[in-house]
């Protein structure tokens, strides 16, 4: 008899300990293993988006994109570069060696994209640190009326800042629906009565459409605070605006502009199953995340909206 196995035999209750222990390991190193339909072999990557509304693709190339291309050029370890650009929109990609880190090189970008000289208006971003491949759950939602601009409102307000509390979730991208609007509908007969303009209309509103902060009043035991509230909350506190006054009288917009409720015009439709309309969902998974964790907490963060959140009407379908 070997001499492993006669000290095995004579310590038999320690091996037994030790294999148990060896046994629990490995378990506990099953149950942590990622399980990844495909796994993510993607370049680091940076996305940065700029936003330039109605302003044509020629403009944008040469107004946006080319001096963020410029700005850019001077990241370490970038290997590639691509951009593209569309009516309002412009998107550069930055792609990194192996070796760089995902957060070092989006400050980088950061960093540089402060010395990108753009016109007045643009807004920029960077996209979700996420990849091509971390699309992990889709749904939409639904409700016994189909009114798509109510969906869309409990969609950015409700169930997006839940799914984005979800640790390992880098970004949810809600697609269809109407986004709700203040709509001024400027009748160009009474705007030319009235003597107006276009610009003085827009320059009322957005001087109006403020809350200012005042000092404080001593009222002997307590002080109260002195503010002034002007934010508009409906659509009668725009059409009260004034604008101008004539010998004493106002002109408001509401007797230049009929002031309604509207929605944003709209770039695509979302369909299923051969009904066009509704609200989409797509949940973007952080780069090196478990799925399986990500996934579990999202199951959660659904069961949650569902029973204590969304109105009873209206429910999460996956898909």
């Amino acid at each position: 008899m070997s001499k492993p196995l006669t000290v095995a035999l004579e310590n038999r209750i320690t091996v037994l300990v030790l294999a148990t222990i060896l046994v629990g390991i490995g378990i506990y190193s099953f149950l942590q293993l990622k399980v990844e339909a495909y796994p993510d072999i993607s370049d680091v990557q940076v996305v940065v988006i700029a936003q330039l509304p109605g302003h044509a693709a020629e403009e944008m190339e040469q107004q946006v994109t080319i001096p963020i291309e410029r700005a850019l050029n001077g990241v370490p370890k970038v290997i590639g570069r691509r951009s593209r650009t569309i009516f309002g929109l412009a998107v550069v990609e930055l792609t990194f060696s192996d070796d760089a880190d995902d957060y070092f090189a989006r400050q980088l970008v950061v960093e540089k994209l402060k010395d990108a000289e753009l016109p007045d208006g643009v807004s920029t971003q960077l996209g979700p640190l996420s990849s091509g491949i971390g699309e992990m759950y889709r749904y939409r939602l639904l409700d016994s009326r189909n009114d798509t601009m109510r969906l869309r409102e409990l969609q950015d307000w409700v169930v997006v800042p839940k799914l984005l509390q979800v640790p390992g979730v880098a970004d949810v991208a809600p697609f269809g629906g109407l986004i709700k609007q203040f709509q001024i509908q400027i009748d160009p007969v009474r705007l030319e009565k009235y003597g107006l303009t276009i610009s003085q209309v827009a320059q009322a509103v957005t001087a109006n459409n403020r809350n200012a902060g005042g000092a404080m009043l001593d009222n002997g035991q307590q002080s109260m605070v002195v503010r002034g509230m002007g934010q508009v909350a409906t659509a009668s506190d725009i059409g009260n605006i004034v604008l101008d006054a004539t010998r004493g009288v106002p002109i408001y917009v509401h007797d230049i502009a009929d002031v309604k409720i509207g929605s944003a015009p709209i770039s695509g439709i979302f369909g299923m199953n051969d009904q066009n309309g509704g609200v989409e969902g797509i949940v973007l998974m952080r780069r090196w995340e478990n799925p399986s964790e990500v996934l579990a907490g999202l199951h959660e963060a659904v069961d949650d909206l569902q029973q204590n959140r969304l109105p009873k009407d209206v429910r999460i379908e996956t898909i």
